[in-house]
C-alpha cells in the first residue's frame, strides 16, 4: 500500500519536504530550506544522504527556498535522479540557487574568520555552486496541465498556483497495485487578489490534498484598502523628512510591489524621488518576469501599460537597480525622499539589514513589512515590537515607524483557502501542512467544524497511507 511520510513544514512555514513511497518508487516532493536562526541552521546542515540514495525522483511546486532550497544539499549527498518542475521555476531556480550558494559562501567565510582567531575547527557551506550546477543539470522543466509519468507508478501533472512565476499545484496519480490513488498538493496557493498572477487552479478530484495552512487563522485586507494605507504612508514619510523601506522577497513579492508603485506614479500619488530595488536576485527576477511577460496576468499588465503607456520594466522611471556593492553603500547617504526596497523578505540577510542599521534608529524613516515573517526571523521581531536589535555588530534602537501591510501577500487567506478545499468533489482527507500551529489549527478546525471535510493535523515524520 503507497504511504506519505511529513519530513518537514509541520507546525511550520519553511523547510517543506514530503515522502511518497508505492509498490515500486520512492518520490520526495519538496526539499525545501529551514529558515529562522541558529536552530534551522543546524536542521539544514542535517545528512540527507539516505534519502538521496533511495528517492527515484523528486518533484518541486515552486521555485521558493523553503520548497527548494535543499535541493542541492540533495544532489551534494548523492541524488543524481530527476527533478521535476515547471519550466518557469527551473529559470527562478537557477537564479534562486546561485544566491543563495553566494550568500553561504560569504557568511561561512566571515565564520571561518572568526573560527580561525578562537581556534575553533573550521565549517564548510551547506552546499557550493558546483553542487547548484549539478542540480540544475538534473531538472526536468514541464508545462501546465500534460501529465507525465515521472516513475513506473506515478502520473504526474501541474496546475498554476497563482503564488508566483511557475508555481503549481501538484497532482499526482498513484498505481496501487492495480487501484489509482489521487494525491494534490497545493503548493503554495495564491492570493486572487495579487497583480501579475493568474487565479489558482481548482482541482475537483483527490483522494488526500496535503494544503498550505499560511494563513489558516485570517484573512488578508482587502487590495484596495492595503493599497491606500500604502500610499498615505508614503505621503507621510515625505512630510516627515525620511526614507521608506521595504524588506522584500525576491520572487513575486518585489514584483508586485514595483507594479503598485508605478500604478500610485502615474496617478500622481508617489511622492519620493527615487525608489531603489537593492536586490542583485530581486533584479534578476525581475527582469525574468519582464521576459516571461506572457505568463502573468495580461489585465494588470494591460492596466500599468495604459496607465503608463509604456512596458513593465519602463513604467516606473524613477526605478534605479543597484547592483553593485558600492551602489547599495551610497544609498546610506540618503537621509529623505527615497523607497529602498532590498532583500530578505524576513530580514535574516541581505542588504536589507545595511539599511535597517542606518535607517531604523531615525523616527522620521518608515519601515513596511509587505510578507509574512517566520518566528526568530529579524522581521517577525520588528512587527511584534522590539525596541533594539543587533545588526552587523552594532545594537541599534528601533525608532522608526513599522507598518504591516498583509493585503500584498502572495499567499491565500482564510476565506481563500477555505472556498478552495470546498471546491473538491467527494470526500478527499485534507492534511495541513506549511503553515504556524495557530494557523494550522485554526484553518483544520474551520473545515470541520463549519464544513464537515474531514481536514486532519499531522505530525513530524508521522506516515499515513494513501
Amino acid at each position: 500500500m503507497s504511504k506519505l511520510t511529513f519530513l518537514g513544514a509541520t507546525g511550520e512555514v519553511t523547510g517543506s519536504r514530503y515522502l511518497l513511497e508505492t509498490g515500486h518508487s520512492r518520490l520526495l516532493l519538496e526539499c525545501g530550506i529551514q529558515q529562522g536562526g541558529a536552530e534551522a541552521d543546524k536542521a539544514n546542515r542535517r545528512s540527507l544522504a539516505h534519502l538521496a540514495k533511495t528517492v527515484d525522483a523528486v518533484v518541486i511546486s515552486h521555485g521558493h527556498l523553503d520548497h527548494a532550497g535543499l535541493l542541492p544539499k540533495l544532489v551534494r549527498d548523492g541524488f543524481q535522479g530527476p527533478i521535476h518542475c515547471t519550466d518557469s521555476t527551473l529559470e527562478l531556480l537557477e537564479i534562486m540557487l546561485r544566491d543563495a550558494a553566494h550568500v553561504m559562501s560569504k557568511d561561512i567565510e566571515w565564520e571561518n574568520k572568526w573560527r580561525e582567531r578562537a581556534d575553533k575547527p573550521l565549517i564548510e557551506p551547506v552546499y557550493t555552486q558546483d553542487d547548484v550546477d549539478a542540480t540544475l543539470a538534473l531538472c526536468h522543466p514541464m508545462p501546465y496541465g500534460r501529465p507525465e509519468s515521472v516513475t513506473q507508478d506515478v502520473q504526474l501533472t501541474f496546475r498554476d498556483a497563482g503564488h508566483i512565476l511557475g508555481s503549481a499545484i501538484v497532482d499526482l496519480i498513484v498505481d496501487d497495485g492495480g487501484r489509482k490513488r489521487h494525491l494534490v498538493f497545493s503548493g503554495d496557493l495564491g492570493n486572487p487578489d495579487s497583480a501579475l498572477m493568474h487565479t489558482p487552479a481548482q482541482p475537483e478530484h483527490a483522494d488526500v490534498v496535503l494544503m498550505e495552512s499560511t494563513y489558516g487563522n485570517r484573512d488578508h485586507r482587502p487590495l484596495a484598502e492595503t493599497l491606500e494605507e500604502l500610499a498615505q504612508i508614503l505621503a507621510q514619510a515625505d512630510r516627515d523628512g525620511g526614507n521608506v523601506l521595504i524588506p522584500a522577497f525576491a520572487v513575486g513579492r518585489t514584483q508586485e510591489i514595483l507594479y503598485h508603485l508605478g500604478m500610485l506614479y502615474h496617478q500622481g500619488r508617489l511622492p519620493q524621488q527615487k525608489v531603489f530595488l537593492d536586490s542583485p536576485m530581486g533584479i534578476q527576477v525581475t527582469e525574468l518576469y519582464a521576459r516571461r511577460r506572457d505568463a502573468l496576468n495580461g489585465k494588470d499588465l494591460k492596466q500599468l501599460r495604459q496607465a503608463s503607456g509604456e512596458p513593465l520594466e519602463a513604467s516606473l522611471p524613477i526605478l534605479q537597480f543597484t547592483r553593485r556593492v558600492e551602489e547599495s553603500m551610497a544609498i546610506n547617504r540618503i537621509k529623505s525622499g527615497a523607497i529602498i526596497i532590498a532583500g530578505a523578505g524576513m530580514c535574516t540577510g541581505g542588504r536589507i539589514r545595511h539599511h535597517l542599521k542606518y535607517n531604523l534608529w531615525r523616527k522620521q524613516n518608515h519601515v513596511v513589512i509587505v510578507g509574512f515573517q517566520a518566528r526568530g526571523s529579524l522581521g517577525r521581531m520588528l512587527v511584534d515590537g522590539v525596541e533594539r536589535v543587533k545588526l552587523l555588530g552594532s545594537e541599534v534602537a528601533v525608532k522608526a515607524r513599522i507598518h504591516t501591510l498583509g493585503g500584498f501577500s502572495a499567499h491565500a487567506g482564510q476565506g481563500q483557502l477555505v472556498s478552495w478545499a470546498k471546491g473538491f468533489k467527494g470526500k478527499p482527507v485534507f492534511y495541513m501542512v506549511h503553515g504556524e500551529p495557530q494557523a494550522r489549527d485554526a484553518l483544520a478546525g474551520l473545515l470541520r467544524e463549519e464544513h464537515g471535510i474531514d481536514a486532519r493535523v499531522p505530525e513530524y515524520e508521522e506516515t499515513i497511507a494513501l
